[in-house]
């Protein structure tokens, strides 16, 4: 898939806010300084559509970027950052599961992980929750670039076989890094087929 156009459209303190048309989203979620907003722009082919920051746990709002006026980029916050308040993060937590369960446009989720970490609690229970909620997602490890593509390969690996203990089925995983563009076509290819299927439906 070619991204001819990518374009900031709204960010939305609210699902309610969220744009009202019916195009598809495909969601960006991960925790705080996981590489978010480098990988979309990453895939998006520009330097700062998504602000990055140093600042861990800045995204507060569900950020939507149209791509080729046809499907959506949606940047949602980040979970598990320790340094914000309590009130921050059940509110930050109430709008994530909010958009995640009840956004038809959601076609799939995009989990990131740092693919330098062993399996972390926090990460194992998000992606669990969203697989007893049935929600579609896919499992994006970045920054492998910080490793070299073996070790980048077995770090995956490891952490997909850690999900057998309780899952049957696995989900699609990429590797990704925004610094070499490395999944880049993989990722496109893949929201490319979801799009056609949809389109046939």
């Amino acid at each position: 898939m070619e991204i001819k156009k990518a374009e900031f459209v709204i960010s939305s303190p609210t699902v309610m806010q969220c744009p009202k048309d019916k195009k598809p989203e495909y969601a960006f979620i991960g925790r705080s300084n996981v590489g978010k907003s480098s990988l979309i722009n990453m895939l998006c082919g520009k330097k700062n559509l998504a602000k990055t920051s140093s600042v861990p746990g800045k995204t507060l709002l569900i950020n939507h970027f149209i791509v080729n006026n046809e499907w959506y980029i949606v940047d949602l916050p980040g979970y598990g950052y320790a340094k914000q308040s309590k009130t921050t993060r059940a509110k930050l937590e109430q709008m994530i599961s909010t958009y995640v369960l009840q956004r038809t446009q959601l076609v799939n989720l995009f989990v990131l992980i740092d693919i330098r970490h062993e399996q972390q609690a926090i990460d194992r229970e998000f992606v669990d929750w969203l697989g007893t909620s049935q929600i579609p997602f896919s499992i994006v490890f970045t920054k492998a670039d910080k490793l070299g593509p073996v070790k980048a390969k077995q770090n995956a690996e490891k952490w997909m076989e850690q999900l057998e203990d309780t899952w049957e089925e696995l989900p699609v995983y990429f590797i990704t890094s925004s610094e070499k563009k490395t999944g880049r076509e993989e990722l496109l290819d893949y929201i490319d087929e979801i799009n056609k299927s949809l389109e046939k439906e």
